[in-house]
């Protein structure tokens, strides 16, 4: 078996093991797979960490308002109701804005934090280290760790929009995020050793030869083509994106100076009344004097 140490740039992946005789095509796309499944488990992992700390996801039109916008705008967490941790929940508020506050209690907390840490040996760059090649049954092994813990501190699921909800049924959106940049499409992969493409129409022999006991440094990368449209199109996203913001930020800073202005002229009319109550208050003694001057006379 050729023992593959596989990395991406110059950082270390993980080991694989494959006979020579191992059509590049296949190999290509097992390489893609375990190296996008660890991008996954790490993703999970992440988001899991915020669940344990902040309870589950908003809803998406609630994510970044304050408790008065929320009621201003008469918003309501409906799945934050449906979706309680086992043994209830710990208020724990989410200074991002992200997650309801609504989070496990310690007992259910630390279900999550184990499984994490489990997950996240199972597919460390450590074991390039311990010498311990990654398969894709140990992704999936990992990957299903995870959702055991989940189910087991919400048994009730996560709603429809949470991320690790989405990541467990490869619904996913990384468009617009960092993560979504270190995806590598299995069509797009490409695999490379000692400076050569290897190609997918032919076999790993072809390249590094009939030992089997042969160790190479294969790196996987997209083709610089694509590299460059996915970058372009990146660059569109969050063009699109900060338009957004601005214009969202206009829009406010117009609603904000509106309200100052009406606060203004509520402050004058108070203001106005109160002096005008002072006057009356100021003149009644006197007119009361000029009343009863007659009568002293």
């Amino acid at each position: 078996m050729v023992l593959l140490h596989v990395k991406r740039g110059d950082e270390s992946q993980f080991l694989l093991q494959a006979p020579g005789s191992t059509e590049l095509e296949e190999l290509t796309v097992q390489v893609a797979r375990v190296y996008n499944g660890r991008l996954k488990v790490q993703r999970l992992c992440s988001e899991m960490e915020e669940l344990a700390e902040h309870g589950i996801f908003l809803p998406p039109n609630m994510q970044g308002l304050t408790d008065d916008q929320i009621e201003e705008l008469k918003l309501k967490d409906e799945w934050g109701e449906k979706c309680v941790p086992s043994g209830g929940a710990v208020f724990k508020k989410d200074d991002i804005g992200r997650r309801n506050g609504q989070a496990p209690n310690e007992k259910m907390k630390q279900v999550l934090k184990k499984t994490i840490e489990e997950a996240k040996a199972i597919i460390s760059k450590k074991q390039v280290e311990a010498g311990v090649c990654v398969t894709m049954e140990m992704v999936k092994d990992a990957l299903d760790q995870l959702r055991g813990a989940v189910m087991i501190v919400y048994p009730m699921g996560l709603p429809p929009y949470d991320p690790i909800r989405m990541e467990f049924e490869n619904k996913e959106d990384l468009s617009g995020t960092q993560a979504g940049l270190n995806v590598i499409k299995e069509s797009e992969a490409q695999l490379w050793w000692a400076a050569k493409e290897l190609r997918r129409t032919k076999k790993l022999s072809d390249y590094v030869g009939k030992n089997e006991k042969t160790k190479i440094i294969a790196k996987i990368q997209q083709p610089l083509q694509q590299q460059v449209i996915r970058l372009h199109q990146e660059l569109g996203r969050q063009k699109s994106l900060w338009a957004d913001v601005h214009a969202k930020l206009r829009s406010r800073i117009h609603a904000l100076r509106k309200q100052n202005v009406e606060l203004q002229e509520k402050l004058r009319s108070l203001q106005l009344r109160q002096w005008e109550a002072r006057q009356k208050s100021a003149a009644s003694p006197h007119a009361g004097q000029e009343s009863r001057a007659p009568a002293l006379e």
